[in-house]
C-alpha cells in the first residue's frame, strides 16, 4: 500500500492535465495508466482555448508549438440550406484575434504523450501498463483505488482525492453515485479511416476542419499533416444498418454519397501504417451524469460526459473538466476553502460549459438554414453582445462571453485562460461566474474567495 494526495486514473489529455496541475502545487501525485504511449485515440481537432489557455498553465504550449502540428484557423461547414459551404475564422472574435485566433489538428499518439511527459516533469508519479480494478472506500468517502502493476501483482494506493479520466469506458464513473443519461438527440455512429494525399481547401484554410452534411449523417475531414487526412462518417441513428456488415463496402458507399467529401479524395489512398491502416467505428452516444462526485472523487472528461463531435469540443471539454478539478483538490488541500463548496464551483462551471455545447447542437441539428441563421441561433444561446458571426466564433473557438446575468455565460473560461496564458498575473483578477461563486488565483491552480 502506498499513500499519495491524489490518484489519478486515465493518461489522456484530462488525466495529464489534472495531474500536472495537482503536483505543480506540490502534492503527491499517482497517475495510472492502462496502456503505453504513444497509443491510438480518436480525435484530432482542437480549440484555441486548450492550446493558448490550458497548455499556457501547463507550461507546455511552447513545446505544442514546436511540434509542428497543422495550424487550424476556424472551419468549414457544408450544412443546413446552403448549397455552397461556408467558413468561420476564429479571428473573427475579438476575444481570440491576433496571438490566439489559431489552434492545431493533432495527432493524439504525440499530442497526448506530449501532455503526460510534461506531467511527470511537474512532478506526479507517472506509471504506465498499470489497469485499475475499482476504488477503495472509508468513512464516507473514496480513498484510494486498487490496481495491477506491470508484473500483474494486485496494489492499493490511498489518497485524499481520485480522479477518474478514464474516458467513456470507465469502471470507476458508479462509484460516484447517480446515473450515466443518454441524450434521445444524439445517438450517432461514426465509421471513421486515414487518407494520404488528400486534397486541400485552398490558403489561408487550409489546415481548416471540414464538416460536410449529406443525407445519412455528416463527415468530418480533418487534415493532420500534408499528407495524412482522418476522414470519419457521423451516421444518424435510423441509418446505421448502413454500417453493418463489410466496414469496406460501407465506408466506401458513404463516401460516394457525399460529393464534396468524394472529390477532395479523389486523388487520395487510404493510409496502410498503423495505427491509420484499419477503419473503426465508435458509437458517438452523447451522455451526462447526475452527479460528476462525491466525497474524495471527481469525474472529468468523457468518464463523466461527452456530446456529438460536431465542434471538436472533445479534448477542451477534458482538458477544462480537469483544470477546474485541479483547482478544487489544491485548493481543499490547502486548506483554503472548503471542499463542498469548491466542488460545487467545478460542477457549475462543467455543467454550464456543457450545456452550451448540447443547447447550440440540438439547434445545430434541427434547423435547416443557412449561415446566417446558424450565427444567429448561436448569438441567442450564448447571449453575446456584438455581431452574429462573432458569437459563433466565440462558441465553437471555446471562448464564449463572462458575466452571469444570461443564460449563455458558459465558454467563459476559455476567455480567461487565454488572457492568463498571454499576459500571466498582468491579465488581472477576473470577476466570479456565478454570484457569489469562486475565482482563480493568478496562477490558475487554485479557487479563492473573491475580493469585496
Amino acid at each position: 500500500m502506498a499513500e499519495f494526495d491524489v490518484v489519478v486514473v486515465g493518461g489522456g489529455p484530462g488525466g495529464s492535465t489534472a495531474a500536472g496541475l495537482v503536483a505543480a502545487d506540490g502534492h503527491r501525485v499517482l497517475l495510472l495508466e492502462r496502456e503505453h504511449l504513444p497509443r491510438y485515440r480518436i480525435g484530432e481537432s482542437l480549440l484555441p482555448a486548450t492550446v493558448h489557455g490550458i497548455c499556457a498553465l501547463l507550461g507546455v504550449r511552447d513545446e505544442i508549438e514546436r511540434a509542428g502540428f497543422v495550424r487550424k484557423r476556424g472551419g468549414m461547414f457544408r450544412w443546413g440550406s446552403d448549397p455552397e459551404p461556408w467558413t468561420f475564422a476564429f479571428a473573427a472574435s475579438d476575444r481570440m484575434a491576433g496571438p490566439t485566433s489559431y489552434a492545431y489538428q493533432v495527432e493524439r499518439t504525440r499530442f497526448d504523450t506530449i501532455l503526460l511527459r510534461n506531467a511527470a516533469r511537474l512532478g506526479a508519479d507517472v506509471r504506465e501498463g498499470h489497469r485499475v480494478l475499482g476504488t477503495v472506500s472509508g468513512g464516507g468517502r473514496i480513498t484510494g483505488v486498487r490496481y495491477l502493476d506491470e508484473g500483474g501483482r494486485e496494489r492499493t494506493a490511498t489518497a485524499r482525492f481520485v480522479v477518474d479520466a478514464s474516458g467513456h469506458t470507465s469502471r470507476l464513473h458508479h462509484d460516484v453515485g447517480g446515473n450515466r443519461e443518454y441524450s434521445p438527440d444524439f445517438r450517432n455512429l461514426a465509421l471513421f479511416g486515414y487518407f494520404l494525399d488528400g486534397a486541400r481547401l485552398p490558403e489561408p484554410d487550409a489546415g481548416n476542419i471540414l464538416c460536410a452534411a449529406f443525407d445519412a449523417g455528416w463527415f468530418w475531414y480533418i487534415p493532420l499533416s500534408a499528407g495524412l487526412t482522418s476522414v470519419g462518417a457521423v451516421v444518424r441513428q435510423e441509418c446505421a444498418s448502413r454500417v453493418q456488415g463489410g466496414l469496406e463496402a460501407a465506408y466506401r458507399g458513404l463516401i460516394a454519397d457525399c460529393p464534396l467529401i468524394d472529390d477532395l479524395l479523389r486523388d487520395a489512398r487510404r493510409a496502410t501504417e498503423p495505427p491509420y491502416d484499419r477503419l473503426r467505428v465508435r458509437k458517438d452516444y452523447s451522455y451526462d451524469r447526475t452527479r460528476l462526485h462525491c466525497p474524495g472523487m471527481v469525474l472529468v472528461g468523457d468518464a463523466a460526459c461527452f456530446i456529438d463531435p460536431v465542434f471538436s469540443s472533445g479534448v477542451h471539454l477534458a482538458t477544462y473538466s480537469a483544470l477546474l478539478a485541479a483547482r478544487s483538490i489544491n485548493s481543499t488541500l490547502a486548506g483554503l476553502v472548503p471542499e463542498d463548496r469548491c466542488f460545487a464551483e467545478f460542477e457549475d462551471r462543467y455543467r454550464r460549459e456543457f450545456g452550451l455545447f448540447r443547447d447550440f447542437l440540438l439547434g445545430f441539428y434541427r434547423l435547416r438554414a443557412d449561415q446566417r441563421s446558424y450565427f444567429r441561433h448561436a448569438h441567442q444561446v450564448t447571449g453575446r453582445g456584438g455581431d452574429d458571426a462573432t458569437a459563433f466564433a466565440d462558441l465553437v473557438g471555446g471562448v464564449a462571453s463572462t458575466g452571469f446575468d444570461t443564460f449563455g455565460d458558459v465558454l467563459a473560461e476559455g476567455a480567461q485562460l487565454q488572457l492568463r496564458g498571454l499576459l500571466g498575473e498582468a491579465a488581472g483578477d477576473e470577476a466570479p461566474l456565478f454570484p457569489g461563486g469562486l475565482v482563480s488565483t493568478v496562477d490558475g491552480r487554485r479557487w479563492r474567495v473573491p475580493d469585496a
